[in-house]
């Protein structure tokens, strides 16, 4: 079964699982311009891990459940990314004890085309560091699984660290003393189909890596 099959995929979390930190911010005019709502992180505030994205999508106002965070107001919950990297956590066993938000709250729309997303500005980035890091402090989860580059730049700049290589980083644990958590790197779930292979994983042997990395760091599992 490959990483990318939705049949295990979970319901979309329930509405009142948002965990809103400031509910009406205006830090950043052009997110808070373009937005439709901010897409606060949702989850157990007690989660083992903490999943972080770089920015909602558009996300798709018609959909039936999938809409995305930008309209749900929840983290990772769009058709693609969010049942995809949820329902991996599923798989793997972690689901239950994760919880699911972005580096950046708000949708950045693009000049050329206001339904499609462009990268936050580092300005942006930077207002909204103090979110994320008061998501970290209250969760004070074992391990931060970052997906994708930008999320995981964000992170390390918490810890006033850069990333020089992104792909060499991912599934490396990293400790991270200033956030006190581990901080593993995985691929966006929007282009992990052509950097699996590239990496030399097979669909399933990424997966089971994530969970076994997350069992060996997670407080459940054997000492990190």
């Amino acid at each position: 079964m490959p990483a990318s099959n939705d049949d295990a995929t979970p319901e979309p979390p329930f509405p009142d699982s948002r965990n809103v930190l400031e509910s009406d911010c205006r830090r950043c005019p052009a997110l808070a311009e373009d937005r439709n709502c901010i897409s606060w992180g949702t989850g157990p505030l007690d989660a083992d891990v903490l999943v972080v994205g770089e920015a909602p999508g558009s996300g798709n106002p018609d959909a039936d459940r999938w809409k995305g965070g930008n309209w749900t107001g929840k983290a990772y919950t769009s058709r693609h990314s969010g049942r995809r990297i949820r329902g991996m956590l599923e798989r793997v066993g972690h689901d239950e004890r994760s919880y699911y938000t972005n580096a950046v709250k708000c949708f950045p729309a693009s000049e050329e085309d206001p339904t499609s997303n462009r990268e936050p500005t580092d300005e942006e980035r930077a207002n909204c560091r103090a979110h994320l890091a008061t998501e970290v402090e209250t969760l004070e989860p074992d391990v931060v699984l970052a997906t994708g580059k930008h999320a995981t730049k964000s992170v390390l700049a918490a810890e006033g660290r850069g990333l020089d290589g992104f792909i060499d980083s991912v599934l490396e644990p990293v400790r991270c003393e200033t956030l006190d958590t581990w901080l593993v790197p995985i691929l966006h779930p929007s282009y992990q189909d052509v950097w699996i292979v590239r990496m030399g994983y097979e669909p399933e042997e990424y997966l089971a890596e994530i969970g076994a990395t997350l069992d060996e760091l997670a407080a459940d599992g054997p000492d990190a």
